[in-house]
């Protein structure tokens, strides 16, 4: 098997890439990245990217689509990743999370890719205040990021056919450790905060219900999306991915940080503005179509793994939603420095 994974170089690449090489150890993994975070290494561990065999360079808005010929399998991972940036950079938000993966998934099936994974988000129900999500649910997308991932998985449904199947992991918001970590993330944050500070600080009402799902099981779930048969979901596939044990309202995750790391405050701004972006998932069709695959990291672990990951690493910074662990700070210190522009293009 031959896989391409683009975007590989991230906060969640390193641990598809690990999770493909030892599932598979014969097969042969390539990346694709800007290289935007590449520099970024906050793991002990050395030499995190020579689980695999070639990584190739490059802006998904000019791809060598070439290369695809070498492939069996191409996982789309490449974002501009949350909300912050998609407001700031709506263009690029769109170029490359939207139209640059639907132009790869086309010529992708053009040079005979069996499979093609997109990775999308259960953002697109944005404000759902009844029930549970499903895969038919009115969609209700509030940021560009989430807009963007509608789009693209509109415009990946036709391309599906019995000799190229497409999968749309709709995912839950990633949490816990990687050897890229990103700390603009809900439960990544409060961890942090509690280490370094002694205190969660919670910016909403900590109302808000979001469903979660820890980076190593998002790793699963990708392996699983490009090896599945056509009788698992047919030849294109949306479905959310993460567990229905994961979701959560705002504050509970912060008792469960609480629970680990016992000397904690909690602090929560009971007079904020509610927000919009609230909702509770159903994830019975990932369970039923992928039960070996189904989420095994549950929330204790999930904030044990971050704790540790985050001593092991020397992390003590009161300061850190200023440094390089929060991906919008990366990239203005890129544009500000002259290396990129406000496109998010590096400058030759």
């Amino acid at each position: 098997m031959k896989i391409l994974i683009i975007g590989n170089l991230g906060y969640i690449g390193p641990l598809v890439v690990r999770h493909f090489r030892k599932s598979n150890p014969a097969a042969y993994i390539a990346g694709f990245d800007a290289g935007h975070f590449s520099h970024l290494n906050t793991s002990p561990e050395r030499g995190l990217d020579t689980y695999l065999d070639n990584q190739y360079y490059g802006d998904v808005r000019s791809f060598p689509y070439s290369i695809l010929g070498e492939f069996d399998s191409v996982i789309y991972l490449a974002a501009v990743s949350n909300d912050p940036m998609g407001e700031a950079f709506d263009n690029a938000t769109h170029q490359i999370n939207s139209y640059s993966a639907i132009k790869i998934a086309k010529a992708a099936k053009d040079y005979g890719v069996k499979s093609f994974v997109f990775a999308s988000s259960c953002s697109v129900y944005g404000a759902a205040e009844e029930g549970k999500r499903s895969e038919s649910s009115a969609l209700n997308p509030l940021t560009a990021y989430a807009v963007s991932k509608v789009s693209a998985e509109k415009s990946l449904l036709p391309l599906a056919s019995d000799n190229y199947i497409i999968t749309c992991l709709r995912f839950a918001t990633a949490c816990g450790f990687s050897p890229r970590l990103r700390l603009d993330l809900v439960l990544n944050d409060f961890v942090a905060t509690a280490l370094s500070k002694g205190k969660i600080e919670i910016l909403s009402d900590g109302t808000p219900w979001r469903p979660l799902i820890h980076v190593k099981d998002m790793a699963r779930a990708m392996f699983w999306a490009s090896t599945r048969d056509k009788s698992k979901g047919g030849n294109f596939l949306i479905v959310n991915t993460g567990s229905d044990e994961w979701n959560y309202q705002i504050k509970d995750l912060a008792i469960g940080v609480k629970k680990v790391i016992k000397d904690v405050v909690i602090d929560i701004n009971e007079n904020a503005q509610p927000d919009k972006r609230s909702y509770m998932v159903d994830f019975s069709k990932f369970k039923e179509l992928a039960p070996d695959y189904y989420p095994t990291v549950d929330l204790q672990k999930a904030v044990e793994d971050l704790f540790n990951g985050l001593k092991n690493s020397g992390f003590n910074d009161e300061n850190f939603r200023d440094s390089d662990l929060i991906r919008f700070n990366v990239l203005r210190r890129h544009i500000k420095n002259g290396r990129m522009d406000n496109n998010l293009q590096w400058i030759s």
